[in-house]
């Protein structure tokens, strides 16, 4: 029977197949071997991620594969008792002979008699010949006396200072667990990020849903909970060098580098499931985006480039913008306009925080704008707070909100504005607190006043006139 090329093409791929598959068997077979040995040798702890390449190789390694992961040595064991049959600790023994009631009178003699003195002293110093011979007498008068070994008595105050300052396995009690997560997640800036999604949702142009609303924030916050953990995972061995974040959870070890990442996807998988089944597609779509960002780009960036924080803007800006897709299921200029509120609010926010944390930030090896370009730091947060005045006046331009909302706007953005501006001029630390300060409660006035402002909804269907009676 004639075979085509066809048939005799596939015939030798499924022959390479068979082989690939021939050679790569024992192979498979040896590691499966190994993981049942690992896991008879210690069943209680037989995966963790440091058998996990990709987590340790994340976890452990940075730029150029170097080490930056702080591990915790191992304690010494403590000597209390002086070995006495050390070379070292002979050589710094010496031998007081006792004083015979006899001798007494010779030992109270005064020091300037030079002439029965002298004979005492070339006793107690033998001449340098005679060292190895006086070492093993002194050696074994030691070893051979009934005296009492030198021990090292440590008082409680010094044992507990002592302890304080090696490193100690901290161990983690259930009841901690959530406080620990509500660290690991950034608990303030998840209720933030949920509190702007919520502010999109209401200043949609759409009949309220207390249902959607409610799935919408919690699917919100779940994906703010997986980008603030995994973030926390990538950068352990840098946050231990900043005072600021040296206590979070992982920098500690109050919870394993598996445990951070089980978390993590214990809160994103549900988190974008909400908002893609239950809300909508878009919505889904954008809260997955956030987190590739925000763990992908944002967090790597912030050791490469200032650009970090232009990305971090970004991040920032979408969950408004989901709140408004959430309700809506399309993306509207009001959407845009809200995400703009954000996005430009942060650079004053952000800049201010940043600019008393240059030296943390400097031992982290965080490329920070206020690091190393600080004059280009009060630029943005002065350029900023001013484009948030025009932001304002765009809002009636879109129909998101009255005319009203730019007048009664102005004075906090003009406040905040004045503050952006002493920081410009000035550039110390009193200038960059009062703006960090009053950035914390810009937001929520501004978002509520646009609240207020917000313009009606023309949902009602139009009065048609009665139709005639037909005779």
């Amino acid at each position: 029977m004639y075979k085509t090329p066809c048939s005799r093409l596939s015939g030798l791929v499924g022959v390479s197949v068979k082989q690939k598959l021939v050679q790569s068997f024992p192979r498979c077979n040896q590691t499966a071997r190994s993981l049942i040995q690992l896991h008879r040798r210690d069943p209680s702890n037989w995966l963790t991620y440091q058998h996990l390449n990709f987590l340790k190789r994340q976890y452990v390694t940075k730029n150029n594969s170097e080490l930056h992961q702080r591990a915790i040595p191992k304690q010494a064991p403590i000597l209390t008792i002086v070995d006495e049959r050390d070379d070292s600790v002979e050589r710094q023994v010496h031998r007081i002979s006792t004083i015979d009631p006899a001798d007494a009178d010779t030992v109270s003699q005064p020091e300037d008699d030079t002439s029965q003195a002298q004979p005492e002293i070339s006793t107690l110093k033998p001449s340098t010949e005679d060292a190895a011979v006086q070492n093993d007498s002194v050696s074994s008068t030691v070893l051979t006396s009934d005296e009492p070994p030198h021990v090292h008595v440590e008082s409680d105050e010094a044992k507990e200072a002592r302890l304080d300052k090696q490193w100690k396995q901290l161990k983690l009690d259930v009841a901690d667990l959530p406080d620990v997560y509500a660290r690991l997640s950034k608990i303030k800036l998840t209720a933030l990020v949920v509190t702007t999604a919520a502010a999109g949702y209401a200043m949609a142009p759409v009949p309220f849903d207390p249902i959607i609303f409610s799935v919408a924030c919690l699917g919100t916050g779940l994906a703010s909970c997986t980008a603030n953990s995994i973030n926390q995972y990538f950068e352990v061995p840098f946050d231990s060098n900043m005072n600021r974040t040296k206590n979070r959870p992982l920098v500690r070890g109050q919870i394993s580098p598996l445990h951070a990442v089980s978390f993590a996807l214990a809160c994103g998988v549900p988190g974008v499931a909400l908002l893609t089944l239950a809300v909508n597609p878009l919505t889904g779509f954008l809260g997955a985006l956030n987190i590739f960002l925000y763990t992908c780009c944002y967090t790597p960036l912030k050791r490469l480039s200032i650009s970090n924080t232009w990305v971090g803007a970004v991040v920032g800006a979408i969950p408004p913008v989901m709140g408004w897709t959430a309700a809506t299921g399309c993306l509207e200029p009001g959407a845009l306009l809200l995400g703009g509120f954000l996005y430009s609010w942060q650079f004053p926010h952000f800049n201010a925080l940043s600019w008393n944390l240059r030296e943390d930030y400097s031992r982290g090896g965080y490329r920070m704008v206020s690091v190393t370009h600080p004059g280009m730091c009060k630029r943005v947060a002065l350029r900023h707070s001013v484009g948030l005045i025009g932001l304002s006046t765009l809002a009636p331009v879109l129909d998101v909100t009255t005319w009203t909302f730019p007048i009664i706007s102005l004075p906090i953005n003009l406040y905040i504005s004045y503050l952006a501006f002493r920081f410009y001029r000035k550039g110390d630390r009193s200038s960059a607190r009062k703006l960090f300060f009053c950035s914390l409660w810009h937001l929520p006035m501004l978002l509520l006043l646009a609240l207020t402002c917000k313009k009606p909804r023309n949902d009602q269907d139009p009065v048609l006139p009665p139709a005639p009676l037909v005779s």
